[in-house]
C-alpha cells in the first residue's frame, strides 16, 4: 500500500527525447559540448525521482551528506518560491553566481530579468541534479545568448577559464545567490566553489586596479626605454639555449635565509635567475646570479642596482615597463622583452622580437625565463608567498638598508617587519603552509600565488619548490635544495651556452635614426586625431541643445558619425592612447554596460547617450595630450643618442693615431 502511495505520488521522469530536454542539451552542444556530453550520459532512471508540488510544478528530493532527504524546491509553489529568492538576491548587477540550480525554476527566473549584458553563473556538481533540471526547465534561450554559464566542477583552472570572458562585468558587480537546499545537499562542493569564486573576483580586482593605477607611469616608461630597446639585444637567441639543464629562481622570501649560501654549490650547475631584490645580496655572498630579471615600474627600484659592482657575466631580462632609470643605468648586458605599446608605436619591423608572458611580479617573469631557456626542472627557491616565521623579507635586502635610520633599541628589525604584515590585517587570510602548518598571507601574496599555480598548471617543466617554508603551490613538488642539487645540479653546464655574452653586440646606435623617424608619424597623427576630438566635442555640446529638435538633431548627427568615424579608423593612435589611460577606457565600458541596461527612451535616452560620448571623448583627447608628451620626451632622448653618438664618431675620427 505504501510502495502504491509512492508511486502514485511522483511524476514521470521526462525521457531524453523529450522537447524541453532536447533544447537544453542542444544550446548547451553549442556553448559547452564537454558538460553535454557528461548530462547526456546520465540515463533516464538515474535522474531524480520528481514529485508533483500542489501548484502541478514537480519537485524533487535529494540526499545530503548525511542521509538525510532535501526537497529542492516547494511542496507547494515552486514558482512563488523562486520569485521569493530572486526578490531577496535583486541587485543592480552584470554578474550573478547563483549555488545550487535545483530544478532551474530560480535560475530561469533570474535569467528573466536580466538586464543588457548581464549574465548568470550557476554551480550545480551534481550530474544527476543537472539532467533532471534540464529536462523540466526550459533555459536554452539563455544558454544560447551566453547569459547563462553551467559549471559542474570546482576545478581552478576551468573555472578560470569559463570565468575569463565575463571577468570585467564581475568587476562590474558581482551578486551572490545561495539556493538553500542545493547548499545543504552539497555544502563542501559549494563552499569550495564560493571560495574559488571570491578569489577568481579578488584576484580580478587587484589586476584591475593594478593596470589602471598604473597604466600611465608604464606607458611612460616603455616611451622612455625606447632608445635601449632599439639599440640592445633580443632575448631570441636564448630559446631552449638551456635545453636540459635546471633552472633556480631565487626569490626574496624570508626562507632564503636558510639556502641562500647553499647556492653556490649549484653555480655553473644550474641556470640561477635572480629577482631584482635578490642581485646585492647573492653578490655580497659571492654568488653570482646567470640572470636577473626586473620589470617594477617604480624609479625607487633602481636602488637594487645601485653599486653592485661588475656584472659584465648577469644578464638582466627586463619588461619594457621597469623604469629607465634601472636599464640605463645597469651596467651589465641587457635585454628587453616583446611589447604591445612599443609595437605600436615603432611598428613591427622596428621593435619585433621575443617575449615572455607578462609577469605579476619579477618572480613570475624568472619563472617564464627559466622556461624560455628550456629548463627543466624549475627550482623555487625564497618563493613564500606568505610570512614564514612573522617575516616579510629575507635579511639583507635592500629595504632593510632604507630602515636603518629608524632601527633603536625600541624598534628592531622584526618590529618593521611585523608593521609590515600588520598594515595588511584588513586583508590577512591564512593558507597551508608547505610543512602542511596554516599560515598569515596577504591579498595581493595570494594572488600571486594563483598566478604561480596557473602558470605552473600551464608548464611542461617539472616546477620543484626548495623553499623549504611558505605556502604550498599546487602543482610543484617539495623537495630541499640540499637534494635538488644532490639529484639535478650533477653535471656542468657547458661554456659554450653562455658565449652569446661575449658574441652579441651589446649596444648597437644604428638603429635610433628609424626611431626618431617612427616618433615623428606618431606625433603627426596624435594632430590629427586631437582636431578630430575638439570638433566632436563641439558638436556633441550643440546635440545637447537639439535633443527636441529632431530634425536639427539628426542634420548634425550625421557629421557627429562622420567624425566617430574616422576616430574609429584611426586605430593605432587610439590603441596606443587608450593604453595609456585605461580608466577612461573602462569608465567607457562601463558607461555602455549600464546604458545598454537602461530602459530609457526617446529623448532621455539621446541625452545619456551624449553625456557618454562626451566623457568617452574627453578622456581620448586628454589621453592624446598626455601620451604626445611621453613621444617627445622619448623622441628627445633618441635624438640625444643620436647626438651623442656622432660626436664620439667626430672624436674617434680626429684622435691622433699612436705615435
Amino acid at each position: 500500500m505504501i510502495q502504491s502511495e509512492t508511486k502514485s505520488s511522483q511524476t514521470p521522469n521526462p525521457p531524453k527525447e523529450h522537447a524541453v530536454f532536447v533544447r537544453n542539451l542542444s544550446a548547451l552542444w553549442r556553448v559547452d559540448a564537454e558538460l553535454a556530453h557528461q548530462i547526456d550520459a546520465v540515463e533516464d532512471e538515474e535522474r531524480l525521482a520528481l514529485e508533483p508540488s500542489r501548484t502541478g510544478l514537480p519537485t524533487a528530493r535529494a540526499s545530503g551528506p548525511d542521509g538525510i532527504s532535501v526537497y529542492l524546491h516547494s511542496r507547494h509553489d515552486p514558482l512563488t518560491e523562486a520569485s521569493r529568492l530572486v526578490d531577496q538576491s535583486w541587485a543592480d548587477k552584470f554578474c550573478f553566481f547563483v549555488s545550487g540550480l535545483g530544478l532551474g525554476y530560480h535560475v530561469r527566473e533570474l535569467c528573466a530579468r536580466l538586464k543588457g549584458d548581464a549574465v548568470v553563473i550557476c554551480f550545480e556538481p551534481s550530474l544527476r541534479t543537472l539532467a533532471t533540471a534540464l529536462a523540466c526547465t526550459d533555459v536554452s534561450e539563455a544558454l544560447s545568448a551566453r547569459k547563462l554559464i553551467l559549471l559542474h566542477t570546482a576545478d581552478k583552472a576551468s573555472v578560470h577559464e569559463r570565468f575569463a570572458p565575463v571577468g570585467t562585468l564581475m568587476m562590474l558587480g558581482l551578486q551572490m545567490v545561495a539556493h538553500g537546499p542545493s547548499l545543504r545537499v552539497a555544502p563542501e562542493e559549494h563552499a569550495r566553489m564560493t571560495r574559488l569564486v571570491t578569489e577568481y573576483a579578488t584576484y580580478q580586482r587587484m589586476s584591475l586596479l593594478t593596470l589602471v593605477a598604473n597604466s600611465k607611469i608604464t606607458c611612460r616608461n616603455i616611451a622612455m626605454n625606447i632608445p635601449a630597446y632599439v639599440t640592445t639585444p633580443p632575448i631570441d637567441g636564448l630559446r631552449d639555449r638551456f635545453r636540459g639543464h635546471p633552472a633556480i629562481v631565487v626569490s626574496a622570501g624570508p626562507s632564503l635565509r636558510c639556502n641562500v649560501d647553499r647556492l653556490a654549490e649549484a653555480k655553473g650547475r644550474a641556470v640561477i635567475i635572480a629577482v631584482q631584490t635578490t642581485l646585492r645580496l647573492l653578490l655580497e655572498r659571492g654568488i653570482r646570479p646567470d640572470f636577473v630579471t626586473s620589470l617594477d615600474f617604480h624609479a625607487m627600484s633602481a636602488a637594487f642596482f645601485e653599486g653592485v659592482g661588475d656584472v659584465s657575466d648577469v644578464h638582466l631580462v627586463a619588461e619594457p615597463k621597469a623604469t629607465w632609470h634601472v636599464i640605463d643605468g645597469y651596467p651589465g648586458p641587457v635585454s628587453l622583452l616583446d611589447n604591445r605599446w612599443m609595437r605600436l608605436v615603432l611598428g613591427d619591423d622596428l621593435a619585433g622580437r621575443d617575449g615572455l608572458k607578462a609577469g605579476a611580479t619579477v618572480a613570475h617573469l624568472a619563472f617564464y625565463l627559466a622556461c624560455y631557456l628550456g629548463c627543466d626542472p624549475v627550482v623555487f627557491v625564497g618563493q613564500d608567498l606568505a610570512f614564514t616565521g612573522h617575516a616579510f623579507y629575507v635579511p639583507g635586502v635592500e629595504v632593510h638598508r632604507t630602515w636603518r635610520g629608524e632601527l633603536n633599541r625600541f624598534s628592531t628589525i622584526e618590529d618593521k617587519e611585523w608593521e609590515r604584515i600588520a598594515r595588511n590585517g584588513d586583508i590577512l587570510r591564512r593558507v597551508p603552509g608547505q610543512d602542511g602548518v596554516e599560515l598569515y598571507t596577504d591579498e595581493l601574496l595570494f594572488t600571486y600565488l594563483e598566478q604561480f599555480e596557473k602558470d605552473i598548471s600551464q608548464t611542461r617543466a617539472t616546477v620543484i619548490n626548495a623553499t623549504e617554508g611558505g605556502a604550498a603551490i599546487r602543482g610543484t613538488s617539495a623537495m630541499a635544495l640540499s637534494e635538488v642539487i644532490q639529484r639535478h645540479c650533477r653535471e656542468a653546464i657547458p661554456l659554450e651556452r653562455f658565449a652569446y655574452r661575449t658574441e652579441w653586440r651589446w649596444r648597437d646606435p644604428s638603429r635610433l635614426p628609424a626611431a626618431q623617424r617612427e616618433l615623428d608619424r606618431r606625433l603627426a597623427e596624435f594632430n590629427d586625431v586631437e582636431a578630430v576630438c575638439d570638433e566632436l566635442l563641439s558638436l556633441l555640446k550643440e546635440l545637447e541643445g537639439l535633443v527636441g529638435e529632431p530634425g536639427k538633431f539628426n542634420r548634425r548627427l550625421a557629421r557627429v558619425d562622420e567624425l566617430r568615424l574616422r576616430i574609429h579608423r584611426a586605430t593605432r593612435p587610439y590603441e596606443i592612447v587608450n593604453s595609456a589611460t585605461q580608466f577612461a577606457e573602462f569608465r567607457r565600458y562601463s558607461a555602455d554596460r549600464r546604458l545598454n541596461a537602461d530602459e530609457a527612451e526617446g529623448a532621455e535616452r539621446a541625452r545619456r547617450q551624449i553625456a557618454r560620448d562626451v566623457e568617452f571623448i574627453r578622456g581620448v583627447r586628454e589621453g592624446v595630450d598626455e601620451v604626445r608628451e611621453m613621444l617627445e620626451a622619448a623622441r628627445r632622448r633618441v635624438v640625444s643618442e643620436i647626438e651623442a653618438g656622432a660626436d664620439a664618431e667626430r672624436g674617434s675620427a680626429g684622435a691622433k693615431p699612436d705615435a
